[in-house]
């Protein structure tokens, strides 16, 4: 497979580390790295449970009674609420600890070459961000034009307290899916095959980890892979991963807290817009799904791909910028 990409430093760093394995070995082991990273967000998502079902009154009284009937009741309650909601995204902490650690470990893998890199980290993360917002609202903007999303005004649920946390736990989980899926995994297919199959295999597994959420349908499954490609391309065109962390956590937050929006099926509470998804829609709003499930999103990501596509390394080799110059 020729590459359409060339390779960012990140990937030079990681060959000269340690060459890349086979591609089944290298899946394997990244389906191993994912298994551990979820037991490693247990190791905060149960401590956080305990806390928040022992300081419930309604439980402990119901524990203390042995009601069975009411704890069922009131966990089903605590585990939709927004706490839980963003104790969770706080957990996805751990992941990018196992993973860095991994790479680091057992790849003798640099922090750099997981896209971690000094280098105007901070104008990085705040473009990522913007751009996040832009591209979600721009998909909004087509799902408005076209009939198939209402904005109602400000929401009854908006809660500014509640929004800050969201944020930061979005912040926190957009970065580690990053590192998992551009930083670990993309980086070390990278290592012995091209570009091209790095991006496609990283962006698909992407899509795989979505699978069993709620509303997933093949054209939102498409999206997940788009998004997949699109991560990739800013990866390897900024040659760092804080800007598409930012982009990715942004994105998240803007289409369930800001617009009020599921995100990946995933419903929220609390949020600044209020916005009603009209029936009959769904191919455009993406329906139980959410936005990313609709085509709205499709010309929104393929868009930013073709974009990114016709930009450059920022820290490509002269030689490239040389031959891309001829052609």
């Amino acid at each position: 497979m020729r590459d359409i990409v060339e390779r960012p430093a990140a990937v030079s760093e990681a060959q000269k580390a340690q060459k890349g394995w086979h591609w089944l070995v290298e899946l394997l082991v990244f389906v191993a790295v994912f298994v551990i990273a979820q037991f490693g967000q247990m190791l905060v998502l149960i401590p956080g449970e305990l806390v928040m079902l022992f300081t419930n009154e309604e439980y402990t009284s119901a524990a203390a009674a042995g009601d069975m009937d009411k704890i069922t009741e009131v966990s089903s309650q605590i585990a939709a609420s927004d706490g839980y909601m963003i104790l969770m995204l706080v957990s996805c902490i751990m992941m990018t600890v196992v993973v860095c650690l991994f790479c680091k470990i057992f790849q003798k893998r640099g922090i750099r070459s997981v896209g971690f890199r000094r280098e105007h980290a901070v104008r990085e993360y705040l473009v990522g961000a913007a751009g996040g917002f832009l591209f979600f609202s721009a998909a909004v903007l087509i799902a408005v034009l076209t009939g198939s999303l209402k904005l109602q005004g400000i929401s009854s649920t908006f809660r500014a307290g509640i929004l800050v946390l969201y944020l930061l736990g979005y912040f926190i989980q957009g970065m580690a899916e990053e590192v998992l899926c551009r930083g670990y995994l993309m980086v070390s297919i990278a290592r012995r095959y091209t570009m091209t199959a790095a991006i496609l295999a990283n962006s698909l597994f992407f899509a795989a980890l979505h699978l069993f959420n709620s509303g997933i349908s093949p054209l939102a499954l498409i999206n997940l892979t788009l998004f997949g490609i699109f991560a990739s391309l800013y990866f390897v065109r900024r040659g760092n991963i804080w800007g598409v962390a930012a982009f990715h956590s942004v994105w998240n937050f803007v289409q369930g807290n800001f617009y009020g929006i599921r995100v990946s099926g995933i419903d929220t509470t609390a949020s600044v817009l209020e916005t009603v998804s009209m029936e009959g829609k769904s191919l455009w709003n993406g329906g139980a799904f959410g936005m990313e499930g609709g085509i709205a999103a499709t010309i929104v990501l393929a868009a930013g791909i073709l974009i990114l596509y016709r930009m450059k390394n920022v820290d490509a080799p002269q030689q490239w910028k040389d031959t891309k110059a001829e052609a």
